[in-house]
């Protein structure tokens, strides 16, 4: 009996050390995928804070919880059941999927550089109240849908042969701690004025750098505006030459490529720098072309029809 109790104590420890070695492989897998991820996080990160840039203080934090609620349930119940069973059973959809996404990025985009020029918002003026703040987290829920389907399919390229229950539960952490990450600095970004406001009624260097803190925070704001922006072009770009070059048509992003390696053979120890400035530049325009292309479209279907629809006003 004690003989056999000592074996099953070895079976246990044997155990115990391959689960605790599968924690420390998951572990490592979700660090990895979400690294490859890291890129369109930032954009995630930049495109956020836009939302609430017009809305009251006290308003500023609820509402990007509500954003981040939202961001979860589109991990969760859509994209990660998504990803999983196209990877599983039809991966060959995953490409077209994720480039409709990309165009949607493209259009968004788009349609706010045009909003820009032609001075007016890009989805016209809502309603106040309630309303306006339920679209408004709609727009940044909808936004957020595609960069993380983006980070979401990246992630899994990293870990496409594990097995199917060890992706599950990588990319399930991957999710949560890049929505922490993400909506926990938008946080901080949103709030810094009011800390730069409470530092000020301190005495000394404190004061004064509170002071500064709240003069720059709109500037901060505008070029994370900017940056949000450019990001969506650059990632809905991005999506849209790497998917045309799995799809078999390599013309574009061999083009892209060529000129990437010109510049990274051109410029010494700056090559890794360059070479990327010049495939984020590419994609930029490729966006910018395409977003273009899905604004003058809606602008003469959609948007006309509901024109033609709107009653007439006296």
């Amino acid at each position: 009996m004690a003989s056999g109790l000592v074996a099953l104590l070895d079976d246990v420890a044997v155990l115990a050390r391959a689960a605790a070695a599968s924690v420390d492989d998951i572990g490592a897998a979700a660090a990895k995928a979400g690294a490859k991820a890291a890129g369109v996080v930032v954009d995630d990160a930049a495109v956020t804070p836009q939302y609430v840039r017009s809305l009251a203080a006290e308003r500023e934090l609820p509402i990007i919880k509500r954003i981040a609620l939202g961001s979860l349930r589109n991990k969760f119940f859509i994209i990660l059941p998504a990803v999983l069973l196209l990877s599983q059973f039809v991966p060959w959809l995953l490409t077209p999927i994720l480039m409709l996404g990309g165009a949607y990025l493209c259009y968004e985009g788009a349609e706010k550089v045009w909003a820009k020029i032609a001075h007016h918002d890009a989805h016209g003026a809502g309603e106040e109240g309630v309303l306006d703040e339920t679209t408004l987290v709609s727009g940044a829920v909808r936004t957020d849908l595609i960069l993380s389907a983006e980070i979401m399919v990246i992630a899994l390229n990293e870990v496409v042969d594990e097995g199917f229950w060890s992706r599950l539960v990588i990319l399930a952490l991957v999710a949560v701690v890049i929505t922490v990450l993400v909506y926990g600095v938008v946080a901080l970004i949103v709030r810094m004025d009011d800390a730069g406001l409470r530092l000020s009624q301190l005495s000394g260097a404190a004061a004064g750098f509170g002071r500064g803190l709240v003069r720059a925070m709109p500037l901060v704001l505008t070029v994370l505006t900017v940056v949000g922006t450019a990001a969506m072009l650059w990632v809905g770009g991005h999506i849209l030459l790497v998917g045309t070059d799995e799809l078999g048509l390599h013309q574009l992003y061999e083009a892209v490529h060529h000129m990437e390696e010109g510049a990274h053979d051109a410029t010494g120890v700056l090559g890794g720098l360059a070479g990327w400035l010049v495939n984020t530049v590419a994609s930029a325009i490729l966006g910018l072309v395409v977003g273009a292309l899905v604004v003058l479209v809606m602008a003469f279907t959609l948007h006309r029809r509901k024109s033609h629809g709107e009653p007439r006003r006296a």
